[in-house]
C-alpha cells in the first residue's frame, strides 16, 4: 500500500468515526429543537478553538491567519469567533458531592453498603453533619430542598428522615441532565481522542461488547454494571476524599482534576429485525477493545 492509498483509508475511518460520533448528537438536537444553524455554529467555534490551541506562541494577527488555513474558515469569521467572549465554566455541584458522600462514606451506609436513611438533624448519622462535610457556606436544608427537587432523595415527614434514591440520575431537570451529559461523554471523549493522537495509553479506556444477548442476559447485565460501579465507587470515594483534603494544603494549590465512569448501553430499545440463524451457526463470545 502506498502512502496516497493509506491517507486515503485514513480519512475514510476518520470520517467513519466522526459519522458515528455525530448521529447521536443530531438526534438530539433534533428532539429538542436545535436547528442545524446553532449546531454548525458551535462546530465552528469549536474549530476555531481548537486550531488557536494548537498554536499558542503565535501573534495575534499571524494567529488568525493559521487558524483560517488550518480550519477553511475565512478569516472574518475566524475574527469574530476569537473575539466572542467564551463562556464561563460551571462551579462545583455541591449537590452531586454530597449525594456521593452519602453513597460511599462508611458513617452514612448500611452494612450492605446502602445508603441509610438520615435524620434530617442531629449528630452524625444525620442529613445535617452529612451536608457539613461538604460544605458550611449553604445551609443543609437549602441543599435537602435541591436533592428534593431532584429526586435524589425524599423526605419522610412522618419522622423526619431523608431518604436516598434508587438512582443516582437527577430526574426532571432537563437542564442538569446535560450537563451531566457534556460532562462525562466530553471527558470521555477527550480521553479517546487523547489516545488516539498520542497513538494510545494516556488514558484508560477499554470496553467489552457482545451480540446475540437475550432480554434476561440484558437485565442480567444490567445488575453486574450496576454492582460494580456501586463496588468502585464505594472504594474509591472516601479514599479520594482524604487526598483532596490532603492536597489542598499543598503550595502552590493544585489544579489537576480526574474523572472516571463506566457506562453500559444495549440497544433494547431499537430492537434489530429477527433473522433466522443460520444452522451450525458458531457461538458467540463477548469481545474486548482497548
Amino acid at each position: 500500500m502506498d502512502a496516497t492509498d493509506a491517507h486515503t483509508q485514513q480519512l475514510q475511518a476518520l470520517q467513519d468515526a466522526l459519522r458515528a460520533l455525530l448521529m447521536p448528537l443530531a438526534q438530539l438536537g433534533v428532539a429538542r429543537g436545535l436547528p442545524f444553524a446553532a449546531v454548525e455554529g458551535l462546530l465552528k467555534q469549536a474549530f476555531v478553538q481548537a486550531a488557536s490551541d494548537a498554536h499558542p506562541g503565535l501573534l495575534a494577527h499571524r494567529k488568525v491567519s493559521r487558524i483560517s488555513t488550518v480550519t477553511g474558515i475565512n478569516r472574518r469569521e475566524v475574527t469574530r469567533l476569537t473575539q466572542a467572549e467564551a463562556a464561563a465554566p460551571r462551579g462545583r455541584s455541591l449537590v452531586s458531592e454530597v449525594f456521593a458522600h452519602w453513597l460511599s462514606d462508611r458513617t452514612y451506609r448500611n452494612d450492605d453498603g446502602s445508603p441509610r436513611a438520615l435524620p434530617r438533624q442531629g449528630p452524625a448519622p444525620s442529613f445535617e453533619t452529612l451536608a457539613q462535610a461538604i460544605t458550611r457556606d449553604v445551609h443543609p436544608r437549602s441543599l435537602l430542598d435541591e436533592l428534593l427537587r431532584l429526586q435524589l432523595a425524599h423526605l419522610d415527614e412522618s419522622n423526619d428522615t431523608v431518604v436516598a434514591s434508587r438512582t443516582a440520575v437527577p430526574r426532571g431537570d432537563s437542564a442538569r441532565m446535560l450537563a451531566f451529559l457534556g460532562d462525562n461523554v466530553g471527558d470521555h471523549l477527550r480521553a479517546a481522542v487523547e489516545n488516539v493522537l498520542g497513538g494510545g495509553g494516556n488514558h484508560f479506556e477499554q470496553a467489552l461488547f457482545a451480540d446475540g444477548l437475550s432480554d434476561d442476559t440484558l437485565a442480567w447485565l444490567r445488575e453486574q454494571v450496576l454492582a460494580q460501579w456501586q463496588g468502585l465507587r464505594s472504594s474509591i470515594v472516601p479514599a479520594l476524599e482524604q487526598r483532596i483534603e490532603s492536597d489542598g494544603r499543598l503550595q502552590p494549590p493544585p489544579s489537576r482534576r480526574w474523572r472516571v465512569g463506566l457506562y453500559s448501553f444495549d440497544d433494547q430499545g431499537t430492537p434489530a429485525a429477527v433473522e433466522p440463524a443460520p444452522v451450525g451457526k458458531r457461538k458467540r463470545s463477548p469481545k474486548a477493545e482497548p
